[in-house]
C-alpha cells in the first residue's frame, strides 16, 4: 500500500465543514468519492484536523493509502480534473508509509481576515468578516501577547469540544493591516480547540471597539468559563494556512 500525502486549499462556504457527516456534503466526502473513481477502492482521507462549517483552508494537509499505481504526477492532474471549483489539490506525493497528517503535527497556522470600515465588502464577503466602526488595532495588539504561552483555553472554545483538555501553547500571534481597511490576524499553536481562533477573535474585536479591558484577560484565563469570554466570530473570516511538521 502506498501513503500519499496532499496539501489542500478550499473554499468552505458550500460545505458542512472537513469531516464526513450525515447531515451535510463534506470536504472529505468530497475527496474519498473522487479518489475513489480513480482508484476503485473505498478509501479513507485523513486530514490534519477538522475545519468547522465555512471555514476556508489554504494549506490543509490530508493523506490516504492506497494500491492504486498511479504516479503523483498523473495523480495530481487527475484528481484536479475531477474535484469541483472549490477545491484543489496543490500537491500530491508519496511518503513514508508511517506518515500521519494529524498525528505527526508540530503546529498549525491559522489566519483571520477583517474588513473594519463603513462600507461591507462584495469581494470578500465570503472570506472577510465585516465589522463597521471604529478599532482600537494597537490595544488589540496589546492584548493579543496575553494569549502567548500555553494556557487552558476553556475560555475562549466551544463547549461542545471533545478534547480531553484544553490547554495549548499559542507560539505566535499577530495582528497587521492592508489596504481598504483589511485586517489579517495571524495565529501558530501546537494545536486548536473547536472555535478556539473564533473566540480570541471575536474577543480582541470587543477590545478594539472598547466593550472589553485588555486588563480582564488573564482573569478571564483563569476562569476557564466559555461566557466569560468573547463572542465567537463568524466562520467566513478563518483560514487553516498552514500544518507544520
Amino acid at each position: 500500500m502506498r501513503n500519499l500525502k496532499l496539501i489542500l486549499e478550499y473554499d468552505g462556504t458550500a460545505y458542512h465543514g472537513w469531516q464526513r457527516q450525515a447531515n451535510g456534503l463534506s470536504i472529505q466526502q468530497v475527496l474519498e468519492e473522487k479518489i475513489a473513481v480513480m482508484t476503485g477502492e473505498t478509501v479513507k482521507v485523513i486530514g490534519s484536523g477538522r475545519t468547522d462549517a465555512g471555514v476556508h483552508a489554504l494549506g490543509q494537509v490530508a493523506h490516504f493509502k492506497t494500491a492504486a499505481t498511479i504516479p503523483d504526477v498523473h495523480f495530481l492532474k487527475g484528481i484536479n480534473s475531477l474535484l469541483p471549483r472549490d477545491i484543489a489539490v496543490k500537491a500530491l506525493r508519496e511518503v513514508h508509509p508511517s506518515f500521519h497528517a494529524r498525528y505527526d503535527a508540530k503546529s498549525k497556522v491559522y489566519l483571520y481576515q477583517i474588513v473594519n470600515g463603513p462600507i461591507r465588502p462584495v469581494l470578500l464577503r465570503q472570506y472577510a468578516w465585516f465589522v463597521p466602526g471604529p478599532l482600537d488595532l494597537e490595544k488589540m495588539r496589546e492584548t493579543a501577547i496575553c494569549f502567548m504561552g500555553t494556557h487552558d483555553f476553556s475560555s475562549f472554545c466551544s463547549t461542545h469540544s471533545d478534547a480531553p483538555d484544553h490547554i495549548r501553547t499559542i507560539t505566535d500571534i499577530r495582528i497587521r493591516t492592508g489596504s481598504h481597511g483589511l485586517i489579517k490576524l495571524m495565529m501558530e499553536a501546537d494545536g486548536f480547540l473547536r472555535h478556539m481562533v473564533r473566540g480570541i477573535v471575536g474577543t480582541l474585536v470587543d477590545i478594539g471597539r472598547g466593550k472589553r479591558f485588555g486588563s480582564d484577560m488573564q482573569e478571564i484565563l483563569r476562569a476557564k468559563d466559555r461566557r466569560q469570554g468573547g463572542m465567537t466570530a463568524p466562520p467566513h473570516g478563518l483560514f487553516l494556512k498552514e500544518v507544520r511538521y
